[in-house]
């Protein structure tokens, strides 16, 4: 076996389809992983917290430190994604997502629990992990390697969220709602580019990937 995606495939029979929109979520990311059903019970803990639904416009905000799978499963069932502007992405590597509602100011904080390993449910699965990521194992052991992780899945879904994740009210700053900014062509590649992000140089607006950095080390 070569070349295969380590995560499931989304065929009829989806793990997670008895589990509200998961099979949807799963349609959406493209497969079927433990990362994705994190997020998945993350953004869904986050609603009943924070007593709403999927925002139609930037009712929600959410604020996620990692662009693992998860994230997918956040922005399908929250409604808070990059194009609206209320998914904001800090860089961190961390499993660590703050949602916050517009409408009544409150915002919860969603991390990993660091006693939820997810390896503990199924603890023979690493090492077959590890085989299937060098992209080359029987087809035996990759139908295996399917089975075992749509179960790890399942188990996922159906643990209460104290398990999984470490869960509290916070105080933060809002951040202010998206706006829309003219666009001014780059003097360099002549592409439009939001007024917000170019810079000048020698008295010309230039696009960031078209401006040349300058630092001395401050």
């Amino acid at each position: 076996m070569q070349g295969k995606d380590m995560c499931t495939t989304t065929p009829p029979g989806t793990p997670g389809e008895a589990h509200g929109r998961f099979a949807e979520v799963a349609r959406f990311h493209g497969h079927v992983c433990p990362g994705l059903a994190l997020g998945y019970r993350a953004a869904e803990t986050a609603l009943e917290r924070l007593r709403s639904g999927r925002a139609e416009d930037e009712e929600l905000v959410t604020i996620a430190e990692t662009d693992a799978c998860g994230v997918d499963a956040i922005q399908v069932l929250t409604g808070c994604t990059v194009g609206k502007g209320n998914l904001f992405f800090k860089d961190y590597g961390k499993h660590a997502f703050t949602f916050i509602n517009r409408q009544t100011g409150d915002a919860v904080r969603i991390t990993g629990n660091p006693s939820f390993d997810t390896d503990s449910l199924d603890p023979g699965l690493a090492s077959l992990r590890a085989r299937v990521m060098q992209g080359r194992v029987p087809d035996e052991e990759w139908a295996e390697y399917r089975r075992r992780t749509d179960r790890l899945v399942e188990a996922i879904l159906d643990l209460p969220a104290e398990t999984l994740f470490t869960i509290r009210e916070v105080d933060v700053e809002i951040p202010e709602r998206a706006r829309i900014f003219s666009s001014v062509p780059c003097a360099k590649c002549g592409e439009l580019t939001a007024e917000s992000r170019v810079r000048v140089e020698n008295g010309k607006f230039v696009c960031r990937a078209c401006s040349k950095g300058y630092s001395r080390r401050w």
